[in-house]
């Protein structure tokens, strides 16, 4: 077992030990620490892979390591990363000790609890992308669920029952018929090859001989639980109470990475598992996604709780991610891996922005609080700062994200056309879906405008009632405050100005995702015109 794949293992293994010790061992007041610690240790491993992974071979599974389990039933444990999968834990491992920093003001009670499942979904997180076998990302990907749920329940605000309630029904009911989905894949992969298995790689070179019928069902099945999780329109309406009640470090988490696991999940398994479906339907997907970024940011236009306004943009912003994925082309793929790690960023710094001001003033009301600027200019122009990125601001990482997944859907009709496949409905995307998408940009620019000057500019408001039991509000931000808002600065700040790094290190899995799709549907079309030619052959012959 070579160092890597310990160092990838050391990322999975160090949550949980840390979880155990929280729970069971240690004591309230040190579970905190504890999970800081280890949420920082954690960092080191992470960089070493960083340092090891071999970038210009990006589109092959890298620190593999598999361990057989029933073997007779293709059931092995098997971990492994390409680039993309690389980058996504690299975010997950980033925002852990960003999200305890923030948590030691918030979290005054049941602490063991708290940082023992914040600990556990951090492992679970990045087994997710670090899976290589189907049985393996399903577990993790459902373990996501529990302490997510907890975290909600137990931490969230007043309305937290029904938020938990809300997203655990939504997510495992998707879940459940993906689940059916990928049951199918594998049984019709043992078919083809006499032997059961459920390697990622395997399946997903067998999957493209499924029939178009097949291939449609499976991808209903496989959006079903992914389409929720991004959350794509019309299966949206858990987040946005979620995001409301969870606590800050939760709402970090939720729009940090697990929203990412739809958008990953149509990435890694509905494109390469239904290929000539996914072609097929991907305009009507485009449509739900520009949908859902017109309609969430018309919503966000009108909000006056500062947080739900931040949760319904995740939303529309999502869309562009999804609508990336539609365009089914090379700068698609590219600016919707971008956009995953992107809004990582600068979204999750907002959820930190609104859990400190939380903090002082209790309220999200932007009837309440305003003019912050003069009180806190320190929070302000972090504030300033992330509505910018999140925005589309060019220098920032969310300007060449969107920029790519436009261009994408604009150019997508003439790409396939070239290729020599159809510009018609039912087959690719094209300028119209640029243009209403980024209407969705004006808007986003018009709802985070307003929300930035109305509580960081103009004459102080305060709620009358805003200390916390009688203690006095600190003043602006703290040093641990401002620590764990840093890497998400510089971050935002990096990748806005050299994104090419980032789009550098994901050629060659995006690329040949994009031959899969196309070799999928040059082989459909051209079995459908033997088809279409021995149809006319006995109609001349009978």
């Amino acid at each position: 077992m070579s160092m890597e794949v310990i160092q990838l293992g050391l990322l999975m293994d160090l949550p949980i030990l840390a979880a155990l010790l929280i729970a069971f061992v240690g004591k309230p007041k040190n579970a905190y620490k504890i999970a800081l610690i280890t949420s920082l240790i954690t960092v080191l491993p992470m960089l070493g892979l960083l340092a090891s992974f071999d970038w210009s071979h990006g589109d092959q599974y890298q620190f593999a390591w598999s361990l057989s389990w029933l073997p007779d039933l293709g059931l092995n444990l098997s971990i492994g990363v390409d680039s993309v999968a690389m980058l996504l834990i690299a975010l997950s491992v980033l925002l852990g000790p960003i999200v305890v920093l923030a948590s030691k003001r918030a979290i005054i009670e049941n602490r063991k609890m708290y940082y023992a499942w914040l600990m556990v979904l951090q492992a679970a997180m990045v087994g997710v992308f670090a899976s290589r076998d189907l049985l393996l990302f399903y577990i993790f990907f459902e373990f996501t669920l529990l302490p997510m749920f907890i975290l909600i329940r137990v931490f969230g605000s007043t309305n937290r029952v029904a938020a938990s309630m809300k997203f655990f029904l939504y997510t495992f009911t998707g879940s459940m018929m993906t689940l059916a989905g990928m049951v199918y894949v594998v049984y019709f992969v043992s078919t083809q090859t006499g032997v059961w298995t459920l390697d990622i790689a395997t399946l997903t070179h067998h999957a493209g001989a499924m029939s178009l019928t097949e291939q449609t069902w499976v991808l209903a099945a496989l959006l079903a639980g992914f389409a929720v999780k991004v959350p794509l329109f019309p299966f949206h309406t858990w987040l946005p109470l979620a995001h409301t009640e969870a606590p800050t470090a939760g709402s970090v988490i939720l729009a940090g990475v697990l929203l990412k696991l739809g958008t990953y999940g149509i990435y890694r398994f509905a494109i390469p598992l239904a290929p000539n479906a996914f072609y097929e339907y991907a305009p009507a997907i485009a449509v739900l996604a520009i949908i859902g970024i017109i309609y969430a940011g018309l919503i966000c236009w009108v909000q006056t709780d500062i947080k739900k306004l931040v949760a319904y943009s995740s939303v529309s912003h999502l869309g562009f991610c999804v609508l990336g994925l539609a365009a089914l082309n090379v700068s698609g793929f590219s600016g919707s891996i971008l956009y995953m790690l992107s809004h990582g960023l600068s979204t999750g710094g907002l959820f930190l922005m609104i859990g400190f001001m939380y903090e002082r003033y209790h309220t999200r009301d932007m009837r309440q609080v305003a003019g912050l600027a003069s009180k806190m200019p320190v929070w302000a122009t972090f504030m300033v700062f992330f509505a910018m990125a999140s925005v589309g601001l060019p220098g920032l990482n969310g300007f060449p994200s969107e920029v790519l997944c436009l261009i994408s859907a604009f150019q997508s009709d003439a790409a396939w056309s070239a290729a020599g496949e159809p510009g018609a409905w039912g087959s690719t995307l094209g300028p119209w879906f640029a243009v209403f998408a980024g209407t969705g940009m004006v808007i986003a620019a018009m709802y985070l405008l307003y929300m930035v000057g109305k509580i960081c500019f103009g004459p102080l408001v305060e709620p009358k009632d805003h200390g916390h039991h009688g203690d006095p509000i600190p003043k602006d931000l703290t040093a641990r405050e401002i620590t764990s808002l840093v890497p998400l600065t510089a971050g935002c700040l990096f990748f806005g100005l050299q994104p090419t790094i980032l789009l550098d290190a994901i050629e060659k899995p995006v690329n040949a995702t994009v031959n899969l799709v196309e070799h999928s549907v040059e082989s459909m079309n051209a079995s459908n015109e033997q088809t279409d030619f021995n149809i006319i052959a006995e109609g001349a012959n009978p």
